[in-house]
């Protein structure tokens, strides 16, 4: 009698889910992500707190208040493997723009959305991403014919720098102070002169005042106080940076034993390391500066050294603090001093130790180059510093690609209305399954400034059909006036997006969408067992 059998494939714990429940399951998980973050989009969006799960006073206890889409995500716990491709894509989209994190994960959410409609009424998924990727590119020709360049007026360059990073604040903590820190952002990124190095411009954060009272030092701020005993202001610095240990007055002979027949010997060793440092000491106080910044530790010894030379030096400077220094002062870092003339020394004007809110930091003033920049955060508490710095480096991320690519689109949906019209022709101009799936992803677009009203409580269905009207009608500067709850001119808003930024939106939702439609079983391996299990 024959007997079917099923051959077992999988190793024993090994799970398998195929067509309808593993479809079921990525589109559910990945529009979950979606679902999660929407509600924080926009100037209205709402904020979410973070507790994360650990002991009684561990960092890991800490709580989290933020509406940026990428730290929500990354801080949330997922299972999903469609929901981990969502998180990818918004940690891709905040490291190479910035901004848009939120914006990225919703679009690809609401693709989603609309491609398991389609599926569910026995719509290839080939079909759905044929018909995608056609959308896609005409969404991407309407986005560049939709962009301009002003870069050939300074005026006009540095007006879209401030509106953009205007727009990047209008949905974060500082959005009641965005003209204050829109222009700390815009004044930080042109002292780099087109380089997009942000680590060249440090944050510090001194809890405090109020969030007005936030500056950006024109000169540079190392967060370190000067020695016992060293004069707090030093007029005319001739200032030599460097990176060598200083603290060799105790004994460090590494991989060695050393024997001795007397405590006389233990004497002569530590005299021979004095004199070691005092040589030292010697050499660098020769190179002629009367400020010596070292990354490493000084010790008392060479330390008295160098205040006897009239030196003053500044020890175990953070090592990003001394790379930014060094940018400033347009120094190199020495760590040798054997030829003085090869070492550059640096001037500034004065380097003076002044206090911010309760703590010491030295200030320097009159550098020679001025690349890098401090801009020094103030606030109430701990909570609303972390989300200030997390809202300005949205701002200063963006802006430091847009002096590179220096085109810009309409924000407040203008975009995405424009793109969805485009999209809305081609529907029209396809025959078969296709033109659905165009339409879908034409729907999917609109989603978008729909959610951004849907978070102000205005009337979205209302508004978003105006400005169809008027994108079809060909006025694609029209978007959502978020203040008074209607449509607007975004010219008068002065609402603008960096277009390498809302590109980005565009291609990794869609590519993002796609990669998950292809899929139709999902396989988990089985887990390691334990040895004498």
């Amino acid at each position: 009698m024959a007997m079917n059998i099923i051959p077992q494939v999988l190793k024993s714990g090994g799970q398998e889910d195929r067509g309808e429940i593993a479809r079921l399951q990525y589109f559910v998980g990945a529009i979950a992500v979606g679902d999660l973050v929407k509600s924080t989009l926009g100037p209205k969006g709402t904020d979410k707190i973070l507790q994360p799960i650990g002991g009684e006073g561990s960092r890991r206890d800490k709580t989290t208040i933020t509406n940026d889409g990428a730290t929500i995500l990354k801080s949330v716990w997922l299972d999903n493997p469609a929901a981990k491709i969502l998180v990818d894509v918004s940690k891709q989209q905040d490291s190479q723009c910035g901004d848009g994190t939120t914006g990225v994960v919703v679009l690809a959410a609401e693709l989603l959305r609309n491609a398991e409609q389609l599926i569910e009424q026995k719509i290839h998924p080939q079909v759905v991403i044929a018909g995608y990727r056609l959308a896609a590119k005409a969404a991407r020709e309407a986005l560049e014919k939709i962009a301009f360049d002003n870069s050939n007026s300074e005026e006009k360059m540095k007006e879209n720098l401030m509106n953009v990073a205007k727009t990047a604040l209008s949905s974060k903590l500082l959005t009641y102070e965005k003209d204050q820190f829109a222009k700390l952002a815009v004044d930080a990124i042109l002292r780099l002169k087109g380089k997009p190095n942000l680590d060249y411009i440090q944050i510090i954060k001194k809890s405090g005042g109020t969030l007005r009272d936030s500056f950006l030092e024109e000169g540079f701020i190392l967060e370190k106080a000067l020695g016992v005993g060293q004069h707090k202001k030093i007029e005319k610095c001739n200032v030599l940076v460097a990176n060598t240990p200083m603290d060799t007055d105790k004994i460090k002979i590494y991989g060695a034993r050393v024997k001795v027949d007397s405590f006389e010997a233990v004497a002569e060793l530590e005299n021979a390391e004095r004199e070691k440092m005092k040589t030292k000491v010697e050499k660098i106080v020769a190179h002629g500066c009367n400020v010596f910044i070292n990354r490493q530790l000084i010790y008392n010894y060479p330390e008295q050294l160098f205040k006897d030379a009239g030196v003053t030096p500044i020890e175990h400077a953070d090592f990003d603090g001394t790379e930014r220094l060094a940018a400033v002062l347009g120094a190199e870092i020495a760590s040798t001093f054997e030829s003085p003339d090869k070492t550059l020394l640096v001037c500034c004007d004065s380097i003076e130790e002044i206090m911010i809110g309760e703590s010491k930091v030295i200030r320097f003033t009159g550098c020679k180059s001025n690349e890098a920049c401090t801009i020094v955060l103030r606030g109430a508490n701990l909570h609303i510093l972390d989300e200030a710095e997390r809202s300005l480096h949205d701002a200063l991320a963006v802006l430091s690609q847009l002096v590179l690519d220096t085109r810009v689109v309409y924000g407040g949906g203008a975009a995405e209305m424009a793109m969805s019209d485009a999209v809305d022709s081609l529907a029209r101009s396809i025959g078969g399954k296709k033109s659905l799936a165009i339409e879908a992803f034409a729907k999917a677009l609109r989603q978008v400034p729909t959610i951004i009203l849907d978070n102000g409580g205005f009337d979205s269905a209302e508004i978003v059909a105006k400005l169809r009207a008027a994108h079809h009608n060909g006025e694609s500067y029209m978007g959502i006036d978020i203040v008074n709850g209607d449509a607007g001119d975004i010219r008068q808003l002065g609402v603008m997006e960096a277009f390498k930024s809302k590109l980005s939106q565009l291609c990794s939702a869609s590519e993002a969408a796609e990669m998950i439609i292809r899929v139709d079983d999902i396989i988990r391996c089985a887990p390691r067992r334990r040895e004498g299990m």
